[in-house]
C-alpha cells in the first residue's frame, strides 16, 4: 500500500486517456452507478446540501460539471422528485465519449445533456439554482481547480457543492480488498485507486479553496467543498 502522506498528484487515471478502450470506458461508465451508490454519498448530500434550498412553488436549477456517467445526476433527478420538486438538471462534461454516452439514457427528459466545460458556460451567460461534481476535484490541477472554483461562483445562484473524495490509508485499504473481486473489464478498481491517491486531504483542500468556500469532512471518507453565493454577496468584493 502506499504510504499516502502526499497526494500523487502526477498518477494519471486510465480513464482519462483519450485512446483508452473504449468498450472499458462504457463499462466504467455503467458500473459507476452501483460504485457511486456505496462510497459517493449523495443522498446524504441531497438532505443536508441541496434539499434545503429546493422550492416547490418553482422550477429550481442544477448543473452538474464533469457528469461523466451522469449516474448521480439521475438520482439527484430522481430524489428531487420524489420529493415533489419541479427540477430541471443540466450534466455537462466536455468529453465527448462521456457525452454520447449519457445523452440518450434520459427518456424523461429531466436532464439536458451538454458536452462543454464549465467555462463555455460562463461565457455563454448561463446560471443555475444549484451546481455540483462529483469525483471531480482530484482530477484537476492547481489552475484548473481554481478556474472551477471560479466559474462555479459565477454560475450558482443560490449554492455550489464539490464533492469528493477524502484521502486516507482506510479508504485505499477498503477500496482495494472491497473492489478486487468485482469490476471485471473496466477501469473501476485500478482509477479508483489512483483516485484516492490523486484526492484531497480536508486540511489540503480548505488550504487550496478560494475565498468564501467551507470544507467540511462527510463520514466516512468523502470532503465537501461549498459554497453560498448569500454569504459571498455579504462578504463583500
Amino acid at each position: 500500500m502506499p504510504k499516502l502522506q502526499d497526494r500523487d498528484k502526477d498518477a494519471v487515471e486510465r480513464m482519462d486517456d483519450p485512446n483508452c478502450d473504449l468498450a472499458k470506458l462504457h463499462r466504467t461508465y455503467a458500473q459507476f452507478q452501483l460504485v457511486n451508490r456505496v462510497v459517493a454519498g449523495w443522498q446524504l448530500t441531497y438532505r443536508n446540501s441541496l434539499r434545503p434550498v429546493l422550492r416547490h412553488d418553482r422550477l429550481n436549477t442544477l448543473l452538474d460539471i464533469g457528469a461523466g456517467g451522469a449516474d448521480v445526476t439521475r438520482a439527484i433527478a430522481g430524489w428531487a422528485r420524489r420529493d415533489g420538486f419541479h427540477l430541471h438538471i443540466t450534466a455537462a462534461d466536455p468529453d465527448e465519449r462521456a457525452y454520447a454516452w449519457t445523452s440518450h439514457r434520459d427518456p424523461a427528459g429531466e436532464i439536458t445533456y451538454r458536452q462543454a466545460l464549465s467555462s463555455d458556460l460562463v461565457e455563454q451567460g448561463e446560471t443555475f439554482d444549484l451546481v455540483i461534481s462529483n469525483h471531480l476535484l482530484h482530477h484537476l490541477d492547481d489552475a484548473a481547480l481554481q478556474g472551477l472554483l471560479h466559474d462555479s461562483e459565477k454560475l450558482a445562484r443560490i449554492r455550489a457543492v464539490h464533492s469528493d473524495i477524502r484521502r486516507s490509508r482506510l479508504a485505499y485499504a477498503l477500496f482495494s480488498v472491497g473492489t478486487w473481486p468485482f469490476f471485471p473489464g473496466s477501469f473501476i478498481r485500478e482509477d479508483g485507486l489512483t483516485s484516492i491517491r490523486r484526492s484531497y486531504t480536508e486540511n489540503e483542500l480548505g488550504a487550496v479553496a478560494r475565498p468564501c468556500w467551507r470544507v467540511h469532512a462527510q463520514h466516512p471518507w468523502r470532503n465537501i467543498l461549498s459554497f453560498d453565493a448569500a454569504d459571498a454577496t455579504a462578504a463583500g468584493p
